[in-house]
């Protein structure tokens, strides 16, 4: 008998263990990812938040750990930005997951309207983002982006603005001259949402540090959400919490959204994803509106 109870605990467990092991994590939707090149046969960057390098010392190696980290996480869809070759690799890895954005920074310049146009009607296009306009010396109201905004509300795709700041001492490197400070205040997005109010805009980084003008933009103009991507990780968890927290109690809740802004580190989108979860202010449900539900909302997609 004993015998016989002794094998029911070991199936009985053994049963549970399976069970536990094909529990799926809740659908969790990553609206700032980015996809680069590894510099082939190159020291690999370090994780400025570990410091220790990449794992990924080759471009595949890159593609392949970040998209088997969206898979691990059930991260089921990824605005994914960067030097379009690349996108267009990882499109082609993961169709169902890898949304294309159009990345502008100082090495990928602004896309020929035409080309532009064509690519969203064909689908091979979904968000205008990320657009680094201050690497460029670029505030987001420049003229020169008015076409853009106008073709993205025609088409209506979502437009993700960089805000907040840069690494130390960006300004000092070759290619960044123009770089300030102020051009990523997200108050220097008004101009752009009073002429065209059915722009779909989600400011990037969570506009830190510039929580007041943050707030303001999001007061004034319902329209806009905000990502919390890169300040989710790079930030003192102290801190990040903290902006979180304004954010939330000045009601902001349904507009904020996941990001995880991963570069060179996979290891980043769980770092990101524990930095809203280790949020104890944040209810389940406050934690699903971020992770899913407000994205589904802002993309216009049908969710699970």
């Amino acid at each position: 008998m004993q015998f016989l109870k002794l094998w029911a605990i070991l199936f009985a467990a053994a049963g549970l263990s399976c069970g536990q092991g094909k529990t799926e994590r809740p659908p969790i939707i990553d609206m700032h990812l980015h996809a680069y090149s590894s510099a082939d046969g190159a020291s690999p960057p370090e994780n400025p938040m570990t410091g220790r390098p990449s794992a990924s010392r080759t471009t595949a190696e890159l593609r392949e750990a970040s998209l088997e980290a969206l898979a691990r996480y059930n991260i089921i869809k990824a605005c994914t930005s960067g030097p379009p070759e690349i996108v267009a690799q990882w499109r082609a890895s993961a169709p169902a997951r890898v949304l294309v954005g159009v990345y502008v920074d100082e090495n990928n310049p602004l896309p020929d309207l035409a080309t532009l146009r064509a690519d969203i009607l064909a689908g091979r296009v979904h968000v205008l983002g990320e657009l680094v306009l201050q690497h460029l010396g670029m505030a987001p109201d420049d003229l020169r982006l008015e076409p853009y905004y106008a073709l993205a509300e025609e088409l209506d795709i979502p437009v993700g603005i960089h805000t907040g700041i840069g690494p130390p001492g960006t300004p000092y490197l070759a290619g960044l001259q123009g770089f300030r400070v102020i051009l990523g205040n997200p108050a220097l997005v008004e101009e752009v949402l009073v002429h065209h109010p059915h722009l779909r805009v989600y400011l990037m980084h969570g506009g830190a540090p510039y929580l007041q003008e943050t707030k303001a933009i999001l007061s004034v103009y319902p329209q806009v959400y905000l990502d919390v991507a890169t300040i989710n990780w790079i930030l003192p968890r102290q801190e990040f919490h903290n902006y979180l927290h304004e954010l939330m109690v000045a009601g902001f809740g349904k507009r904020l959204l996941f990001g995880s802004d991963q570069m060179y580190w996979p290891e980043a989108i769980g770092m990101a994803i524990e930095g809203i979860e280790s949020a104890s202010f944040l209810s389940e449900q406050e934690k699903r509106d971020i992770f899913y539900n407000n994205a589904v909302r802002f993309l216009k997609i049908e969710g699970k």
